[in-house]
């Protein structure tokens, strides 16, 4: 996988403990468009700590191009930002 970490818009439900799990997200690609990406799956979630910035990293999956990628997305809990981590 490729380290991308270009911010995102995403789509997310949260739990009553404050936890979100992405359905969706949208990007700005090279021409200027935007793509949507629907999460299928979340394969699993860690807490990050990397010089007291705490990020939640969530291994997806979904569909891109008509085919099945995985991905990795990073939801910045202080300024409560998305970020397209890995492809």
């Amino acid at each position: 996988m490729k380290i991308c970490m270009q911010p995102i818009e995403s789509i997310a439900w949260f739990t009553k403990d404050g936890i979100p799990h992405p359905l969706r997200y949208r990007i700005l690609t090279e021409d200027k468009t935007y793509k949507t990406i629907k999460v299928s799956q979340i394969l699993f979630r860690t807490e990050e700590n990397i010089a007291g910035n705490r990020m939640l990293l969530f291994r997806c999956q979904g569909e891109v191009n008509g085919i099945l990628k995985i991905f990795e997305l990073k939801y910045e809990l202080n300024t409560c930002k998305w970020y397209l981590y890995k492809i």
